[in-house]
């Protein structure tokens, strides 16, 4: 369901008609009495002696819209719920920390967790029942969701103690997190070499060899995973690593979850082929899969991966950015109610809009008159160009320009289609990884020799600059305190750790695509937010600030999900900044938390992918590149050696001012003899510096 303007919307509206999520908006006309997180919820709670539903979702969320539709819209489930609960409505993506805390209890209770999100609390927000989607009727064996209102109900009546105890039990069980492991080892040192050696054979144990990723249906990708193994690879030489990566990267390329035609990637796919995606696209997925695409082109020189890159980040600035600069969450998983409409094609379709290239392309992206899914064709790419140029007897290049030119013609049939709704929030921590998937795609475009390439990593490279502005804009304040989330000129929610981790790393790459010194400053600020709010005195990093809003439990989720876990993000931002700046503090405080989750590296290696990035970081030991000249030839060309080729162990910062320069990488360095010169330093160490090109590709190649 596409949210509905409140202003345009004949019903009568509950309270959500003020907030900015469209989430919530799509909901705000719901006959459920909605209140948005916050103490007037509770504290109605309280005075009318009733128990909290609190349902979670977001707004490209399929199954969030079909038990709207199905249960709070109908007017009988709507007065079950007013009578005897007070509802409350969140936006996952506004609210992680809310959201992070309610699965972590849903979990504990059900055994497995998403969205819709359906939990039971009591008066002071500790759960004691909850689960997912429940129907509208008993099917599926589950019960409708009225027989488990009315159960609850009768149970808040009639048993409170036994709903009392199991909440008390529940919230002492979730905040735990994970169990204490074996963390012997110097706490100031990251983990031997050989905790990667074990999570790199549990990679290879469950990776999908005949359709790549792990795992079976529904099959996500795992770009950290991927990260990971390009990093391993450029550590060791381990060809296994790269091997796996790189037919996972070949396989969702190739796949449904692509969308073949505008270049982004759908939330995942429903087998274990990649074949039907979810249909929904999301922000951070993109983000992180330009990055993976980005870097595997940069590790091989294969420039398919490039071209896949430079799609995704073409989809993330011509479909998701708003008109501020920033990045919108996502783009529905539905289009008027039909999952995948504006995606699916059928063979007539094809055939009216093509004409005489009809044939190619059905043979190349797998359109049939029989359809894969529903009777309609998820474009996959299942022949390449010269399995086609045997076939159809012309050249390969030629295959490919008229594939090319056939899908920018379909592209353009497909945008007169009703389009899926888009959720315009621009939140902090995704717009920040991808301000560093832009600014380090467009590094290495413009470093690439290819002025046609040049020029598009330029623009990608304005593009996260814009995209950086309209953030710390919107939602930076003097204090150095960020928000969550930016929409329609407001912002709401504190920012939590990710939004810190996310956005300074992405700021970091920001600030060595352009040398920009604000944008460095800005991470800066970020970091030391992090020291001075985040910090668990027993090793890593909360979830939410120590001054923020309290919840039952502080969370403190240390795996990846959908996106890196924020300690991680934390590690790596700040390993980062200490090889910039050479505080000791930095670096202290990345290995302490890495030590903490050390125990689980190893065996748990994919719920653990953006630590063992970090571990990887820290083992290496950055090189750090200052290079100090006047703006021109000179130094654009040591800059271009500086940005090219795969150097994820390394930061780069340029000045034409040394003097003026708020970098401590490039404190006290000169030009020597007016000429632009760079300066490589490495493990305390530096080398000679060099005014060459060609003497900088040595030295880095050979540090």
């Amino acid at each position: 369901m596409s949210p509905v303007s409140p202003s345009h919307d004949p019903r009568p509206a509950n309270r959500l008609v003020g907030e900015t999520s469209p989430y919530l908006l799509q909901h705000a006309h719901n006959p459920v009495d909605w209140y948005p997180w916050g103490p007037e919820a509770f504290a109605r709670a309280r005075e009318l002696d009733r128990p909290v539903f609190l349902s979670i979702g977001y707004a490209a969320c399929h199954w969030c819209h079909v038990m709207e539709r199905e249960s709070f819209e109908d007017e009988a489930t709507a007065a079950l719920l007013n009578a005897r609960f007070v509802a409350i409505k969140v936006d996952r993506e506004e609210r992680p920390d809310v959201d992070a805390v309610y699965m972590r209890a849903v979990q504990a209770l059900s055994g497995n967790g998403g969205w819709p999100m359906s939990v039971f609390l009591d008066t002071v927000g500790r759960p004691f029942f909850g689960g997912t989607y429940f129907p509208d009727r008993p099917r599926h064996g589950m019960p409708a969701f009225t027989q488990v209102l009315g159960a609850l109900a009768s149970a808040w009546d009639e048993r409170r103690a036994d709903l009392a105890d199991v909440a008390g039990r529940l919230v002492e069980a979730i905040a735990t997190g994970l169990p204490r492991g074996d963390v012997s080892g110097d706490p100031a040192a990251p983990p031997d070499a050989a905790v990667s050696d074990v999570a790199e054979d549990a990679v290879a144990a469950a990776f999908d060899a005949e359709h790549g990723g792990w795992g079976t249906a529904p099959k996500f990708p795992q770009a950290m995973t991927v990260l990971w193994l390009l990093r391993r690879h450029h550590a060791t030489g381990s060809a296994r690593a790269l091997a796996i990566a790189c037919r996972t990267l070949d396989a969702m390329a190739a796949g449904g979850i692509h969308d073949q035609l505008g270049g982004g990637f759908h939330r995942y796919s429903t087998d274990a082929r990649w074949l039907v995606p979810h249909f929904e696209q999301m922000l951070y997925d993109n983000a992180l899969l330009a990055r993976a695409y980005t870097q595997a082109w940069q590790v091989t020189g294969d420039a398919h991966y490039r071209d896949v890159a430079t799609g995704v980040l073409a989809f993330l600035v011509r479909d998701l950015r708003t008109p501020g600069g920033g990045f919108a969450a996502s783009l529905d998983a539905d289009t008027e109610g039909e999952e995948g409409a504006t995606f699916t094609w059928t063979a007539p379709d094809i055939r009216d809009a093509l004409g005489g290239a009809a044939p190619l392309f059905c043979s190349a992206y797998g359109v049939t008159d029989g359809g894969n899914w529903e009777g309609r064709t998820i474009l996959s790419r299942v022949q390449g160009d010269h399995d086609l140029s045997e076939r159809y007897g012309i050249p390969a290049a030629e295959v490919a320009e008229r594939l090319a030119v056939a899908r920018a013609r379909l592209l353009d049939v497909r945008a007169a289609r009703p389009q899926p709704a888009r959720d315009d929030k621009v939140l902090a921590a995704w717009n920040g990884l991808a301000i560093g998937a832009l600014a380090e795609a467009g590094r290495a475009l413009v470093a690439s020799g290819d002025a046609q390439q040049a020029a598009s990593g330029a623009g990608f490279i304005s593009a996260a600059a814009a995209a950086a502005a309209d953030v710390t804009t919107g939602l930076l304040g003097a204090d150095g305190m960020l928000g969550r989330s930016w929409k329609d000129g407001r912002a709401t929610a504190d920012g939590v750790l990710e939004d810190y981790a996310n956005l300074a790393d992405g700021l970091l790459s920001l600030y060595e695509a352009t040398g920009d010194e604000r944008w460095f400053a800005t991470a800066t600020t970020l970091c030391a937010q992090i020291h001075a709010r985040f910090t668990d005195p027993g090793g890593g990093f909360f979830d939410t600030a120590a001054d923020g809003e309290a919840l039952v439990i502080r969370p403190k989720d240390q795996q990846d999900n959908a996106v890196p876990s924020g300690g991680a993000m934390a590690a790596t931002a700040l390993l980062r900044l200490a090889a910039f700046t050479g505080e000791a503090r930095h670096n202290e405080a990345a290995l302490r938390a890495i030590h903490e989750v050390s125990p689980y590296l190893g065996q748990h290696a994919t719920a653990f992918a953006q630590w063992l990035c970090a571990v990887e970081a820290a083992r290496a030991g950055y090189d750090e590149v200052a290079i100090v000249g006047e703006d021109g030839p000179a130094r654009m060309s040591l800059e271009v050696v500086a940005g090219r080729g795969f150097r994820p162990f390394a930061v780069t910062a340029v000045t034409g001012d040394p003097a003026g320069t708020a970098v401590p990488l490039l404190g006290g360095r000169f030009a020597l003899h007016g000429r632009a010169t760079a300066f490589v330093c490495r493990g305390f160490a530096c080398r000679q510096p060099v005014h060459e090109p060609e003497a900088l590709d040595a030295l880095l190649a050979g540090s």
